[in-house]
């Protein structure tokens, strides 16, 4: 391996390249899903190759391939610079990349049960365990459960000295329950949509999210759906519970503070973003009780790991603080557009394509409101809606409309009425700015989003954001019938 680190970077600089990396990735994908009470899906995948960027007279070139043998690590290092002499052509100003220092260093995923080795039937027993225990609510048309595991190897070197290797180790799983009448569809999900919760870890944290003791609720919850009346609409005073708000911080957070969006680089298929370069330090984004903050190291988040693709060490930086935009995720081509150093989120969904600024773990940080039955006795009427069903945001990210599965009203302090089909929507820094109360620690939880596009060719990555439930006053519901 060494061998044909060096052969690259060695040929990119013969080759008049003035700065270049390979990145070597190794990934193993595990997926099996139950529906219905049959098997629907047990696949696994292996992807493995290596990328070659290189930075010729300020202009880049990337050129990849899953042949990881000499003659075909020389081919594509020149292939690499080609590309970078061509690129030149239509150069405005050259790339200049921070002056992060190389680090050479070892980083592993903490886990204690490697998912890989946890023998197929006991995985499926508690998928079918799962199963069974929705199909015994009546009213349920559609029942799933699923898991997945990851694990990936990765070498990342530089012409400035850098040597890391990392391996990280991810794994997720969820429920859904489906029922249907003669006139709608209703669906509930745990612990939360989209394929459940990922996280970075062992297989011990399936086994902490206990499936089947949560099946007959959700499925219960479903059919209920199905018979209790339409959300209210009209300005009301919204609590929001954590996995949504995690999903509102990843839509009008996390994707309008990648610099790559604000500079117009991802304009064609990501969109553009409203925290312009002018509202740096200056735009009140929130109340001044909302704290955000991307953290590349926090434990079991899905954004987490040692160095980035630029081989920047994981770092927590501040973006709003009391209310106030104050930081970017940024990369090394970036960072000193704006004077800063790059903070360590440029990532690559796969060893053939070139790292993009990407999400790590964009978190709002718990408040003082106690628990989420503190919040809802502090608040005499309002909604209190749960679970992601459908978004909808502008290409700016500031123009919003959120659906939930499933809503309670609140009344004098008690969740009451059970509704259906709860939305809301709103204009980003108003809606944080109506943030009058967020849960404290212990209903603090790192969530994971193994499926964020971006990019052309789109790379799809996997971020995380931690949130607790958290009140919002004056927000327009009930936006939408059905």
């Amino acid at each position: 391996m060494q061998e044909l680190i060096d052969l690259a970077l060695d040929a990119a600089q013969r080759a008049g390249a003035g700065y270049a990396d390979i990145r070597l990735v190794e990934r193993n994908t595990e997926s099996l899903t139950v529906k219905n009470g049959n098997l629907a899906e047990a696949s696994s995948d292996r992807s493995a190759g290596f990328g070659v960027r290189v930075l010729v007279e300020g202009a880049w070139g990337f050129a990849g391939s899953s042949r990881v043998e000499r003659p075909e690590v020389e081919r594509v290092t020149r292939q690499a610079v080609a590309i970078a002499r061509a690129s030149g052509l239509a150069t405005r100003e050259p790339i200049v990349l921070d002056d992060s220092p190389p680090a050479v260093a070892v980083y592993r995923t903490p886990f204690v049960e490697d998912p890989f080795a946890v023998p197929l039937d006991e995985k499926l027993r508690l998928l079918f365990e799962t199963d069974a225990t929705m199909g015994r609510v009546a009213g349920i048309t559609l029942r799933t459960s699923s898991m997945e595991a990851a694990h990936e190897r990765k070498t990342f070197a530089s012409t400035e000295g850098a040597h890391i290797e990392q391996e990280m180790m991810e794994v997720g799983a969820g429920i859904e329950a489906t029922a249907v009448s003669d006139s709608e569809v209703q669906r509930r999900s745990y612990p939360q949509s989209a394929g459940g919760q990922h996280v970075t870890g062992g297989f011990e944290a399936i086994r902490a999210l206990r499936l089947a003791d949560n099946a007959q609720r959700i499925a219960e919850e479903a059919v209920a759906l199905l018979d209790a009346p339409q959300c209210p609409s009209g300005e009301m005073t919204l609590i929001i519970d954590s996995p949504q708000l995690a999903l509102q911080v990843h839509e009008s957070c996390g994707h309008p503070i990648e610099l790559d969006r604000v500079l117009g680089m991802e304009a064609s298929f990501a969109g553009t973003s409203f925290l312009t370069l002018d509202k740096l330090d200056r735009l009140q984004y929130g109340s001044e009780l909302v704290d955000m903050e991307a953290d590349a190291t926090a434990p079991g988040g899905l954004g987490t790991f040692g160095f980035d693709d630029e081989g920047v060490a994981a770092q927590k930086v501040p973006i709003v603080t009391a209310g106030r935009f104050v930081g970017y995720l940024t990369s090394r081509e970036t960072a000193p557009i704006i004077g800063r150093r790059s903070m360590g989120s440029s990532r690559a969904s796969g060893w053939n394509v070139t790292p993009l600024i990407r999400m790590t773990n964009v978190n709002l940080r718990p408040g003082a409101a106690g628990s989420l039955d503190d919040l809802i006795a502090d608040t005499a009427d309002g909604l209190f809606i749960s679970t992601n069903h459908s978004w909808s945001i502008d290409d700016r990210r500031l123009n919003f409309q959120f659906g939930s599965e499933i809503g309670w009203l609140v009344r004098n302090g008690r969740l009451t009425q059970m509704v259906k089909n709860p939305t809301y929507t709103g204009i980003t820094p108003r809606f944080w700015g109506s943030c009058d109360a967020i849960c404290g620690p212990s209903e603090w939880k790192l969530w994971g989003v193994p499926n964020c596009g971006k990019g052309e060719p789109m790379q799809t990555h996997r971020v995380g954001h931690g949130a607790a439930p958290a009140r919002f006053r004056g927000v327009q519901v009930g936006v939408g019938r059905w």
